[in-house]
């Protein structure tokens, strides 16, 4: 199959696929047509945060969330209400090593991550973070998601402001009290860190190639996951990166 991007990542997980249907304790083979293939478990029912940021009238505001392969939390939060813009890219490392080939080597201290910008006046940071922790990732998960292995597929929250900080630690804190999963949070805080936009073939990758093996695996089953655990979030049709430009 062709790939518009460097094939690193993807063909460690091509080698790695067969054996993690297997080992992995959160996936299960599937039948006739996707042998091998992987299957995640279906989005995590949460509380909605006991602490959230107050009301704001601020017209936008900016979070950067990392959960695995952006391709699928990109999606995920395109198709939120609320969200104006969610961008695939790099946080927690140094300018020169944000780029995929770099990262996938998984030495820069990078996390592919999501920006996101949203509307605080029409969703909440924190109802970000339940979308974040219920559908677009498995938060027990340490530096992997899925069929993708390595620090740079960590479940990390960059809080762009202290507020944000807040109720980040306030939540994770609260979901592992209440036992909201089987094993604890392993969701990292790191503070300071710029987050790096990634090149243009990763960005809307998941409307682009909607029939692509690892989107119809591991990704649309989350957007679908979306629609029935938050349907008064959802929205059908998503916002895109690259009708802002």
């Amino acid at each position: 199959m062709s790939r518009p991007f460097p094939i690193s990542r993807r063909v460690l997980t091509a080698a790695i696929l067969g054996i993690a249907a297997i080992i992995m304790t959160r996936t299960v083979i599937v039948p006739a047509g996707a042998a091998g293939s992987m299957v995640q478990e279906k989005a995590r029912v949460i509380p909605p945060p006991a602490v959230d940021a107050p009301a704001s009238q601020a017209k936008s505001e900016t979070a950067v969330l990392a959960g695995g392969c952006f391709w699928g939390v990109q999606g995920v939060f395109q198709h939120v209400k609320g969200v104006s813009r969610a961008v695939s890219g790099y946080a927690g490392g140094r300018k020169n090593t944000a780029n995929y080939e770099t990262v996938s080597l998984g030495t820069s201290r990078h996390a592919e991550s999501v920006q996101v910008v949203f509307d605080p006046r029409q969703i909440s940071y924190g109802r970000l973070l339940q979308v974040f922790f219920s559908v677009a990732h498995d938060p027990t998960q340490l530096n992997r998601q899925g069929p993708d292995w390595g620090t740079q597929y960590r479940s990390t929250i960059f809080p762009t402001s202290a507020e944000q900080e807040r109720v980040a630690r306030a939540y994770i804190a609260q979901l592992d009290e209440a036992r909201a999963f089987d094993s604890r949070i392993v969701t990292t805080i790191e503070l300071e860190r710029a987050f790096y936009e990634a090149e243009d073939y990763h960005q809307d990758f998941l409307t682009r190639n909607p029939t692509h093996r690892y989107i119809v695996v591991n990704d649309l089953p989350k957007i679908e996951e979306l629609k029935r655990v938050f349907p008064g979030l959802y929205r059908p049709i998503p916002v895109l990166v690259g009708s802002m430009r």
